[in-house]
């Protein structure tokens, strides 16, 4: 024995290093493992998809809704952003959580724009006196009637007017008869200048009769539109006695929004209907956009001007018009429904779900929204084609993700 040891001095040590290693390995392993196994068992955690903030240490129902818990951790969560709200596919049906694909589109914003039925300002005159009097007779007693150009419509006696015809009489029996006709002619231009026409004054000249009566002649045909004057009332000159208004043609003048005037321009088609002509549509186009914005209302007025030789457009009617709105610059842009976004006023936001995950799994996106549309938006930046976001449900992902502390609207940047 003496001899085997002092001929294997030099690889003993060796060999009790290596036995010891493995008699160690023997002992020690299995009881490794099942210390693991207990730490992994003894961490595991369950919470509700609904409610996060819900942790238990075994599987169950959740006190609040009722619903199973699931494993904290049991998907791919090795690729799961930090920030992903994740949902059971349970949790997901409770929350009405609906998805679609986007894609680029060329949308259609429809403008709805009310207003009411004008005279055309184009071609309302105002009948003026030319002489100072008392109003004798009025033939015209109501605003609406028609009235003819040319037609009498008052009868003024003015005294004013008899001195002046009295003046042309007596030039007409000057002697003179050069110097007669230079004073008829001033007596004439007078009288011209008065609003008389060539037969009246051809009457006085041939009557040899002054008169202190005129009558004061329609300038234009219509409808009295405004009546300023009763029989019996003293006038100046200049005196606006009617206002006359050819309803031949007339406006629809509509308020636009000062957000929308970037959506509309002259020439552009508008469909507009009345309250008074229930089940009728009409056809116009823009001539007119008002380059002052009103400082009340902060609308602008947009013109249409319609025929109306049949008089069935009344000034005042009401008025509601649709006017497909000119978006040829945002063609091809991504568009989404209004329930997909949410807006804090500081910015916009969807939820985008992840497409590695099998369970429901939604992730903040923030998207610089374009122009509102009839129950969508135009998308400028964030969201790519092809990309898939909850439509509804949003404000349930977001509450999950606040509860979290996870980037929602109202937490984070």
């Amino acid at each position: 024995m003496k001899e085997f040891i002092n001929k294997y001095k030099t690889v003993l040590p060796l060999v009790l290093i290596i036995l010891g290693i493995f008699i160690g390995w023997v002992i020690f392993a299995p009881s490794k493992n099942k210390q693991s196994d207990k730490k992994d068992t003894a961490t595991k955690e369950y919470t509700c998809s609904m409610h996060p903030q819900i942790r238990q240490d075994k599987a169950g129902k959740c006190p609040l809704c009722g619903m199973d818990l699931t494993e904290v951790g049991k998907t791919s969560e090795e690729h799961l952003d930090p920030n992903t709200v994740m949902f059971t596919d349970q949790a997901a049906a409770l929350a009405n959580i609906e998805t679609m694909v986007v894609w680029e589109e060329d949308g259609e914003k429809v403008l709805t724009l009310y207003g009411n039925v004008e005279i055309n300002q184009r071609t309302a005159q105002v009948q003026p006196s030319y002489v100072s009097g008392r109003i004798e007779k009025l033939y015209i007693n109501a605003e609406g009637d028609r009235v003819t150009k040319g037609q009498n419509i008052a009868k003024i006696y003015s005294p004013e007017l008899y001195t002046a015809t009295q003046e042309l009489i007596t030039a007409l029996s000057y002697p003179d008869k050069m110097q007669s006709e230079i004073l008829v002619n001033a007596a004439k231009e007078k009288l011209l200048l008065w609003n008389l026409t060539e037969s009246q004054i051809n009457n006085i000249i041939n009557t040899h009769k002054a008169t202190p009566y005129i009558d004061i002649k329609a300038v234009t045909s219509g409808i009295v539109t405004e009546k300023n004057v009763n029989q019996g009332d003293y006038i100046s000159p200049g005196k606006n006695l009617f206002t006359v208004a050819d309803l031949a043609n007339v406006w629809i003048v509509l308020k636009a929004y000062e957000k929308d005037l970037a959506f509309l321009h002259t020439g552009q088609k508008v469909t507009f209907t009345c309250e008074a002509l229930a089940g009728k549509q009409f056809n116009g186009s823009i001539s007119f956009i008002d380059p002052v914005i009103n400082n009340q209302s902060r609308t602008a007025d947009v013109r249409v001007v319609i025929q109306n030789a049949s008089g069935m457009f009344k000034p005042n009617m009401y008025v509601k018009a649709n006017v497909t709105a000119d978006l040829s610059q945002y063609k091809g842009k991504i568009i989404v429904p209004n329930s997909a976004v949410l807006w804090s006023g500081k910015k916009s936001i969807v939820y985008v779900k992840d497409p590695e995950q099998e369970q429901p799994s939604f992730t903040l996106r923030q998207v610089e929204l374009g122009p509102s549309l009839n129950g969508s938006y135009i998308i400028l930046n964030g969201l790519q084609e092809g990309e898939e976001i909850a439509i509804e449900g949003v404000f349930a992902i977001d509450a999950a993700a606040q509860l979290e502390g996870k980037k929602s609207l109202m937490n984070g940047d």
